[in-house]
């Protein structure tokens, strides 16, 4: 089984003027109860609908109400974290990762919260959500056999990761590839799906590494973050970089990407490798790929 080509990947199926109206089947926390980040797994029923998608893409959703303005609200984008066949391996659902988003004023220290990650996060099994998509071309699988994977994630950016886990261990099986995935988040309480990252890293090739940034200190004795773990392993990601079916991607919040790539840069000038250069040629090659939010 292959990954789709550009042309075949879906998109759109369903529009924001003609949305499809799916029905919650499961929906549980995975963060602990008393960790102050509440992430959910919420899946939506498609069967009975024409939406179909594949790794890497993202599903929007329409919140309903009304905003400030007394406009419908705009769509938010969720990555899916399912994989094409679905959980349930016969493309009934879609499973989504969402974390209820809370913000507080410095200066008041009133708290506002998301309006679609709390619309989401609120609804129960058998309630209905407005689903549009599927949207994205540049986050899929590569379509290269025993391709290598490495992939760092920190909270919810694991959602693509976890379709793709899915995808390689459970339909790709004869590949030999190896997969890196490396998890950050603030302390265990927060470690999203790790009986099931625990499964998978019992393939041969499968490295799950973590870094909670609250709870460990990297070498120089702060905070231990992704990219800290990444040099600890910079030599051999470094070796399978410059295979040519080594694939890199990036998934969650936006201020992630420039501790990396420090990181990578640092990695690279302690084996005497130009990063600019050999950065120009992962983005040109299509081997490098960022989503953040």
């Amino acid at each position: 089984m292959s990954t789709p080509t550009s042309a075949e990947i879906p998109s759109n199926i369903y529009k924001p003027n003609s949305p499809l109206e799916a029905k919650v089947i499961e929906h549980r926390r995975l963060t602990a109860e008393d960790s102050p980040n509440d992430v959910r797994h919420i899946v939506f029923d498609i069967a009975a609908s024409d939406l179909r998608y594949v790794e890497g893409q993202s599903i929007g959703i329409l919140p309903p109400g009304l905003d400030a303005n007394g406009k419908p609200h705009k769509l938010r984008l969720y990555s899916i974290a399912s994989p094409g066949v679905g959980d349930d391996g016969q493309g009934k659902g879609v499973t989504l990762c969402v974390k209820r988003a809370i913000t507080i004023d410095a200066e008041t220290g009133a708290e506002y919260h998301g309006v679609c990650s709390t619309f989401l996060c609120d609804l129960s099994v058998g309630q209905t959500a407005q689903l549009t998509g599927p949207v994205g071309k540049a986050f899929i699988m590569p379509d290269v056999p025993n391709a290598n994977l490495i992939m760092v994630a920190t909270g919810t950016g694991i959602a693509p990761f976890r379709a793709f886990l899915s995808k390689r261990y459970h339909q790709l099986q004869s590949q030999s590839g190896q997969t890196w995935l490396f998890f950050g988040a603030q302390t265990r309480k927060d470690y999203l799906y790790e009986t099931e990252l625990a499964d998978y890293a019992k393939n041969p090739g499968c490295n799950i590494i973590t870094a909670f940034s609250r709870e460990e200190k990297n070498a120089h004795g702060g905070r231990m973050y992704v990219q800290h773990r990444l040099m600890e392993h910079g030599e051999t990601l470094f070796e399978l970089l410059k295979k040519p079916e080594t694939f890199f991607y990036i998934c969650g919040l936006r201020g992630m990407e420039a501790g990396i790539l420090e990181g990578l840069q640092d990695i690279a000038q302690q084996q005497g490798i130009d990063w600019n250069e050999f950065f120009d040629k992962l983005k040109a090659e299509k081997r490098w790929h960022v989503e953040v939010y």
